[in-house]
C-alpha cells in the first residue's frame, strides 16, 4: 500500500512539474519581449540623451544593478512566500519601469530615465530566475533539460522585439512618442501580461511543493548527498559570471559599433535579433549536453565558444554585415552554455529550503558583474576600440578554468 501511494505522490509531482513547465514557459514569452528593448535600443537612447558614445553603456550597468536588487528581492520573496507571488512581481515591476523610460525618453528627463531603467532591470532579474521554477519538481537527471524549456520559450518574445524595431517606432512616433521609446511600450506590456499569467496560474507553487521532496543527489553522484556538494555552486555561480561579462559588455556596444560604420537602427536590431535568438534558442540542445555530457564539459564548451565570439566581434569591425551577425550568435550559444550548465550546478548543489536564497544571492553577483562590463564597454571601446573590447570578453570565459580543472581534480 505505501508503494503505491509513493508511486501516486510520484505521478502527482511529474504531473505538476509538466504543467508548471507549460506556465513558465508561456510567460517567458511575453518576458522575452519585454528584455529584448534595452538590448536593443538602450544604448541608443543614451547616446541620443547624452551627446555620448562613451556613456552609451551606462544604460546597460544600470539595468544590470536594477536587476543586481531584484535578483536579492525576488530571491528573498520566494523562499518566505513560494515562486508564484515573487516573480510576479517581479516582472510587474519591470512593466512599471519600462513606462517610466518610455514618460523619460519623451520628456527629454535624464534622472527619470536612469531611475526607470533600474526599476525596469526588475524584468530582467525575474525572466532569469523563472528557469529556477521549471527545475524546482525536476528529477537530478533533467534539470538541465528543464531550465533549457524555461529559456528557449523566451526567444519568441525576445527574437520578435528586435525585429520588431521599425514597426514599433513607427507606432510610437504616430502617437507623439520618440521613436526609440517605441520598444519600451512593448516591453510594459509584454512584462505585465507574464506577470499576471503566474501570479494567475503557477498553482501549486512548485518550490512550496518541492519541500516535501525527498531531496536527490546531483546526476552522476552516487555517495554524497547535496548538502556536500558546495563546490558546484561555486563553479556554477563563476561560470555564469563569466559568460554574462562577455555576453553583456560585447551585446552592448555592437549596435554603437555598427551606427559608427554606417548600418541603420534596422540592421542593428536584425544582429541582436539573432544574438538573442542564439541566446535562447539552443536551450535544448544546451540542456541535453549538461544532462547526458556532463555539466564540467558544458561550462567548458561555453568557455571555447565566447573566445570564438571574440575573435570574430573583432574580425567584424567595419566588415559586413554577416561576420558581426555570426559573432553575435556565437556570443549568444556561448552565454546559454554557460547558463543552463551554472544553473544545474547550482540546483544539484543546493536544497530545497536554502535554494532561493543562494540562486537569488548568485543572481546579484551576475547581475552586479554585468553592471560593471556594461558601464565598462562603452569606455573601452571609446578609449581603444570595438575589436578590443571583443577580445578582451573574449578571454574573460578562461577565468571559469582553473575552478574546472580543481573540479575535475577532486
Amino acid at each position: 500500500m505505501a508503494a503505491v501511494t509513493a508511486e501516486l505522490d510520484a505521478e502527482e509531482i511529474a504531473r505538476v512539474q509538466r504543467r508548471t513547465l507549460r506556465i513558465v514557459m508561456t510567460a517567458q514569452v511575453f518576458g522575452g519581449a519585454g528584455l529584448a528593448a534595452g538590448a536593443t535600443v538602450g544604448a541608443l537612447i543614451a547616446k541620443d540623451l547624452l551627446g555620448s558614445v562613451g556613456l552609451a553603456g551606462l544604460p546597460t550597468a544600470v539595468v544590470t544593478l536594477g536587476s543586481a536588487l531584484a535578483a536579492y528581492l525576488v530571491g528573498r520573496a520566494a523562499r518566505r512566500l513560494g515562486r508564484r507571488p515573487a516573480l510576479a512581481a517581479g516582472f510587474l515591476a519591470g512593466a512599471l519601469g519600462a513606462a517610466g523610460v518610455v514618460l523619460a525618453t519623451a520628456t527629454r528627463d535624464v534622472p527619470l530615465f536612469f531611475v526607470s531603467l533600474f526599476v525596469y532591470g526588475a524584468g530582467s532579474a525575474t525572466n532569469l530566475q523563472a528557469r529556477y521554477a521549471g527545475t524546482d519538481l525536476a528529477r537530478s537527471d533533467q534539470r538541465g533539460h528543464a531550465a533549457s524549456l524555461a529559456l528557449v520559450s523566451t526567444t519568441a518574445g525576445a527574437v520578435a522585439g528586435p525585429s520588431l524595431v521599425d514597426p514599433l517606432g513607427t507606432v510610437a512616433h504616430a502617437l507623439g512618442l520618440p521613436e526609440l521609446s517605441g520598444m519600451f511600450v512593448l516591453a510594459g506590456v509584454a512584462y505585465a501580461i507574464a506577470g499576471v499569467t503566474l501570479l494567475a496560474l503557477l498553482r501549486p507553487d512548485p518550490l512550496v511543493l518541492s519541500r516535501q521532496v525527498p531531496v536527490q543527489a546531483p546526476a552522476g553522484s552516487t555517495a554524497a548527498p547535496v548538502t556536500a556538494h558546495r563546490q558546484l555552486v561555486v563553479l556554477g555561480a563563476t561560470t555564469m559570471i563569466a559568460t554574462q561579462v562577455a555576453m553583456v559588455a560585447v551585446m552592448t556596444m555592437t549596435p554603437v559599433a555598427m551606427q559608427s560604420h554606417g548600418h541603420g537602427l534596422g540592421a542593428a536590431g536584425a544582429v541582436i535579433a539573432a544574438h538573442i535568438a542564439a541566446m535562447y534558442l539552443p536551450s535544448p540542445i544546451s540542456g541535453l549536453l549538461a544532462d547526458r555530457w556532463g555539466r564540467l564539459p558544458t561550462a567548458i564548451a561555453s568557455v571555447v565558444m565566447l573566445l570564438l565570439a571574440g575573435m570574430c566581434a573583432a574580425a567584424s569591425s567595419g566588415g559586413p554585415m554577416v561576420l558581426v551577425t555570426i559573432a553575435l550568435v556565437l556570443l549568444g550559444f556561448g552565454w546559454n552554455l554557460g547558463l543552463i550548465a551554472g544553473t544545474a550546478l547550482v540546483v544539484d548543489g543546493t536544497v530545497p529550503s536554502e535554494r532561493p536564497q543562494v540562486q537569488g544571492s548568485i543572481d546579484v553577483l551576475v547581475a552586479l558583474t554585468g553592471a560593471a562590463a556594461g558601464a565598462a564597454s562603452g569606455v573601452v571601446a571609446a578609449a581603444f576600440s570595438y575589436p578590443t573590447l571583443a577580445i578582451a570578453c573574449g578571454l574573460v570565459g578562461v577565468c571559469a578554468v582553473p575552478v574546472v580543472v580543481r573540479m575535475r581534480a577532486s
